[in-house]
């Protein structure tokens, strides 16, 4: 029998054993913290490593970079996706937004898309149904906020995901790695410029998560 998956029924595809199941989920997560930390400079080594597993169990659940910083990308998704969602349980309706802004944020999806730029087709497929989920997710927050009277109708959805990319990218050059307390407290900034009744008037139209779309 394999050592990382077990058959409990004839015919059924193979599942992961628990500890390897374990050890892929640590490794997934420490993928995710070395790709935040060092950007696209860190290695697999030092990936195995911070995960307290061996090169040997790394390749056995990812074939090389592509592949982990891929399924790295999925489940930052999943989990943003869930956010926005969940979000909409909030009784306050800007307070719902913030909520998800905050939580979107903490992913640090900026920081993790330069790692993965090159892999976007490849995962284009993947991401579709939660492209499509979150962009429903996060217009419906938007919605509740703008009915409501509390978010400026000069704003896009796009307008949202582009703020939590940008105000999650690390600064080029500074050496700053916990800039986690400055994004929040620029992320407020950002919010307060979303209320009603906006102070200014915006240049262009708002960005669609259909101008977020890579193209080839």
């Amino acid at each position: 029998m394999s050592t990382v998956h077990t058959i409990t029924e004839r015919g059924r595809a193979p599942r992961l054993r628990a500890d390897a199941s374990r050890n892929r989920e640590r490794i997934v997560a420490a993928a995710r913290e070395a790709f935040v930390e060092y950007g696209a400079e860190a290695t697999l080594d030092q990936i195995a490593r911070r995960a307290g597993v061996g090169n040997a169990t790394m390749y056995r659940h990812f074939a090389d970079r592509a592949e982990l910083s891929r399924q790295v990308m999925l489940e930052v998704m999943n989990r943003v996706v869930r956010l926005a969602e969940s979000a909409l349980d909030e009784a306050d309706a800007f307070e719902a937004l913030r909520r998800f802004v905050h939580g979107a944020a903490a992913e640090q999806v900026g920081a993790l898309c330069p790692v993965v730029s090159g892999e976007w087709e490849a995962i284009a497929a993947e991401l579709a149904e939660n492209r499509a989920r979150l962009q429903r997710a996060v217009q419906a927050l938007m919605d509740r906020a703008r009915d409501e009277g509390l978010l400026r109708e000069d704003v896009a959805p796009g307008d949202i995901m582009i703020a939590i990319c940008q105000l999650t990218r690390p600064l080029p050059s500074t050496g700053c790695l916990r800039l986690g307390r400055f994004a929040e407290r620029h992320l407020d900034i950002f919010l307060d410029g979303l209320r009603a009744p906006a102070r200014s008037v915006l240049p262009g139209p708002g960005a669609t998560f259909e101008d977020l779309q890579p193209h080839p």
